[in-house]
C-alpha cells in the first residue's frame, strides 16, 4: 500500500451513535398534545425530505453553467449549489485536472480527504459538499479554441455564472455583450469582491478575505478592545455563502423576468456589498452623528439580555428582547435563585427597555445572569428557561448538531450512499417545499466525470473529437 493510501482514512461512517427516532418517539402522547401531533403531522407529511425525490423540481428545465474561476471559485459554486438543490442541471467547468478547492483539507491533512474509490483520487469535503448535484466537465479557457466550446455550451444554458477577473471573460470574448448575442434569453451572473465597475472594482487577484475586511464586517466581530480583542473573521465563509445565496436569488428573479419579457440579463453581486446590507441599524446610526457600530462580542448594544454566556458545561445563548421576555428570564432564576432575581427587580436603571442597554447595565444582568447558569447545564438551563418561553439555546459542537435527534429525524443531518466516495455525512437543503422541495442526489464527482455525456448530447462530439479534445489539453 502507498504511503499516500495509508494517510488517508478508509474507516466506515460512523454516523449515527444513535438511532434516528421512530415518529411514535418524536411524537409520544406523554409529552406531544393531541392538537400539536395533529398539525406537526401536517407539516411533516407536506414537508419530510423522505417524499421529496417522488416531486418535481422547480428549476428542473433550467440549464446553469457555473464557470468558477479556477483559484478561489467559492461564491459562484454556493449559488450553482443553491440552484442545483432547486433542481437546475448544474454544468460546474473546471479547468483540466480539476479545481485546486478540490485538494483543500483540514490542516493539510490527507486523512481529512474523500479518496475515490474507482481511481483513487484524493477529494476534500468542502467540495463534496458545495458540488451537490452537479456535473463536472472541464475546459481550458484560457485557450481559444476552448472559449470557442464555451459558446457552442452558452447557447443551450439558461444561466452563466463566473466569478474572474472584472472584464476577463469579455476580453476572452465570451462575456455577457458577445454571449447575449449568440443567447439572448442568457442569465449572466457574475460575481467578485467590491465589483467590476467603480473607484474600488476588483484587481486581478482580488479575491477572499478582501470583501469582509472592506464590508466592515471584520471590524465589528469580535470582542471589544477594552476586552483585549481585536477584529475577527467569521467561523465560516460567510462572504461566499452568501453571496452565493443572494445570486441565487437574483438568479430566479431574473428567470421569471424573462419568463415574461423574453429576456436575459446581466447581474452583479459582490461579497463586500452581501456584507454591507446585513449592517441594518448601522447605517442610520453612522449617519446621525458619525459614530461607527463598535465590536462587543457575545452581547448585543440594542438589546439587554441578547448574550452568549458561559454555563456548567459550557455556553448557553438567551434573549431578552422585550419586556415580557426580560422579567420571565429572572423569573425563571428566580425559582432557584429569589436573592438574583430582587437585585434586578430592585434596579430602577432596568425596569424599561431603552434604559437598561448601556453598558453598566449590560455588565450587571449578564454577570448576575451567569452567576445563576454556572450551576446547570446547557440542557437544564433551556429546559428551564423554555418553562417560561423565554428564547434560549445552548452553543452546540458540530458532533452534537450531527447527532440531535432533531436534525436526524428530519433529514437535515443523514448520510447519502455516493458512487465514488462511499456514503458521506452531509447537511441537507433548506429547501422544504410541499410541493416542489429541494434535495440533494449526489455530491461531488470525479474531475470530468461528465465530459462524455455533456459534450456528446449539448454539442454532438463523438469519441475521435473527446479524444482530440483530451490530446491537445482543452479537457
Amino acid at each position: 500500500m502507498s504511503d499516500l493510501k495509508k494517510e488517508v482514512q478508509e474507516a466506515p461512517l460512523l454516523w449515527p451513535l444513535t438511532t434516528i427516532p421512530t415518529f411514535e418517539e418524536v411524537y409520544d402522547p406523554k409529552i406531544c398534545t393531541e392538537a400539536s401531533r395533529e398539525i406537526s403531522t401536517v407539516f411533516e407529511g407536506w414537508l419530510h425530505p423522505k417524499h421529496e425525490m417522488a416531486k418535481p423540481e422547480a428549476l428542473g428545465q433550467v440549464r446553469v453553467l457555473e464557470c468558477g474561476h479556477g483559484g478561489l471559485q467559492c461564491n459562484s459554486m454556493q449559488a450553482g449549489a443553491y440552484l442545483g438543490e432547486l433542481g437546475a442541471n448544474v454544468i460546474m467547468v473546471e479547468p483540466p485536472g480539476g479545481s485546486p478547492i478540490r485538494k483543500l483539507a483540514a490542516f493539510g491533512r490527507k486523512r481529512y480527504m474523500f479518496k475515490d474509490n474507482v481511481n483513487g483520487d484524493l477529494c476534500g469535503g468542502g467540495f463534496l459538499h458545495e458540488c451537490r448535484n452537479k456535473q463536472s466537465i472541464t475546459l481550458d479557457l484560457t485557450k481559444p479554441e476552448g472559449r470557442e466550446i464555451l459558446k457552442k455550451l452558452a447557447v443551450h444554458a439558461d444561466v452563466l455564472i463566473e466569478n474572474y477577473a472584472p472584464g476577463q471573460f469579455d476580453a476572452w470574448g465570451i462575456g455577457y455583450r458577445q454571449l447575449s448575442k449568440i443567447n439572448p434569453r442568457l442569465i449572466y451572473v457574475w460575481n467578485g469582491q467590491k465589483g467590476q465597475w467603480g473607484s474600488l472594482a476588483d484587481k486581478p487577484g482580488e479575491l477572499y478575505p478582501s470583501s469582509p475586511c472592506a464590508s466592515g464586517w471584520c471590524h465589528a466581530t469580535g470582542l471589544p478592545k477594552s476586552f483585549g480583542g481585536t477584529p475577527i473573521r467569521s467561523g465560516e465563509r460567510s462572504d461566499d455563502i452568501l453571496c452565493g445565496n443572494l445570486s441565487a436569488h437574483g438568479t430566479i428573479a431574473a428567470l421569471i423576468y424573462r419568463e415574461k419579457s423574453g429576456k436575459g440579463q446581466f447581474i452583479e453581486v459582490t461579497s463586500s456589498e452581501a456584507h454591507a446590507r446585513i449592517h441594518d441599524y448601522a447605517w442610520g446610526w453612522y449617519g446621525m452623528d458619525g459614530s461607527s457600530k463598535p465590536r462587543y462580542g457575545n452581547w448585543d448594544l440594542a438589546i439587554n439580555i441578547y448574550s452568549v454566556n458561559p454555563c456548567k458545561d459550557g455556553y448557553m445563548m438567551v434573549g431578552g428582547g422585550h419586556d415580557r421576555l426580560w422579567y420571565r428570564i429572572w423569573k425563571t432564576v428566580g425559582k432557584d435563585r429569589p436573592e438574583l432575581e430582587d437585585m434586578i427587580l430592585d434596579e430602577p436603571t432596568l425596569r424599561v427597555v431603552i434604559d437598561r442597554v448601556g453598558h453598566d447595565q449590560q455588565v450587571k444582568t449578564c454577570t448576575i445572569l451567569t452567576d445563576w447558569m454556572k450551576d446547570y447545564t446547557r440542557e437544564e438551563c433551556r429546559a428551564k428557561l423554555l418553562e417560561e418561553e423565554v428564547a434560549a439555546g445552548g452553543v452546540s459542537f458540530i458532533d452534537e448538531v450531527a447527532e440531535e435527534p432533531h436534525y436526524k429525524y428530519r433529514g437535515m443531518v443523514r448520510a447519502i450512499e455516493t458512487a465514488h466516495y462511499g456514503k458521506v455525512l452531509f447537511c441537507g437543503s433548506v429547501f422544504y417545499g410541499h410541493r416542489t422541495p429541494g434535495r440533494v442526489k449526489d455530491l461531488g464527482r470525479p474531475v470530468g466525470y461528465d465530459n462524455s455525456d455533456v459534450y456528446r448530447k449539448l454539442l454532438g462530439f463523438d469519441t475521435d473529437k473527446l479524444n482530440e479534445l483530451f490530446a491537445k489539453g482543452l479537457i
